[in-house]
């Protein structure tokens, strides 16, 4: 998902029982905005507003996140943290985003501190997670087509074009997936040709 997609997320677009995430809306803020507030809108195209399935490894975060939530609610009672959504109307009285106190996505800068600091990847935010996301399970054997749908790509060319990457590793790795797939009888009486003379 996109930085804005992850940060809108509520419990209500995480169907638990059939592991489906809901994909429908954005977190962004507006520079121009003097208060500095965060707002929840549409997502960035139309084809952006998909349902992602939820592997089990996500599947077993989510529910003892759920569970760990219920628990911290029970303690702090009144004094748990509740974001509320303030809606704006447009010029055509249309509601089309809400405002409200929110942490916004600010919060994934401190890790992201540490990676780059600590752990020496320097070129590295968020939203590549995107993209070697892609290129993992593209090289698992994931068909294109279904890789392009899970990013809310309508148009396959993007997810080749921007998300997918390629190394010398991967090349050579590549080349040696020809050489597995053409293994036939003939090819290894060609390899092991031995000149008579």
């Amino acid at each position: 998902m996109r930085t804005g997609e992850v940060f809108a997320l509520t419990w209500n677009d995480i169907d638990l029982e059939n592991k489906i995430i809901k994909i429908n809306k954005t977190v962004y803020s507006k520079i121009k905005d003097d208060e500095g507030r965060w707002f929840l809108g549409t997502t960035k195209t139309k084809g952006s507003c998909r349902e992602v399935f939820i592997c089990d490894t996500l599947y077993k975060i989510l529910s003892n996140y759920k569970e760990k939530q219920k628990l911290l609610k029970k303690k702090y009672g009144r004094k748990y943290k509740k974001y509320e959504l303030e809606p704006i109307k447009n010029k055509y009285g249309k509601i089309n985003e809400y405002n409200g106190l929110y942490v916004g996505t600010d919060i994934i800068k401190y890790p992201f501190k540490v990676i780059h600091n600590e752990l020496g990847i320097k070129k590295c935010r968020f939203y590549d997670l995107r993209g070697s996301y892609a290129t993992k399970i593209l090289r698992n054997g994931a068909e294109i087509r279904d890789v392009a749908d899970i990013l809310g790509h309508s148009r396959i060319e993007t997810t080749e074009n921007y998300y997918i990457s390629s190394s010398e590793k991967t090349r050579k790795e590549a080349n040696d997936m020809l050489g597995n797939i053409i293994k036939s009888d003939v090819i290894n009486e060609i390899v092991n040709f031995e000149k008579i003379i």
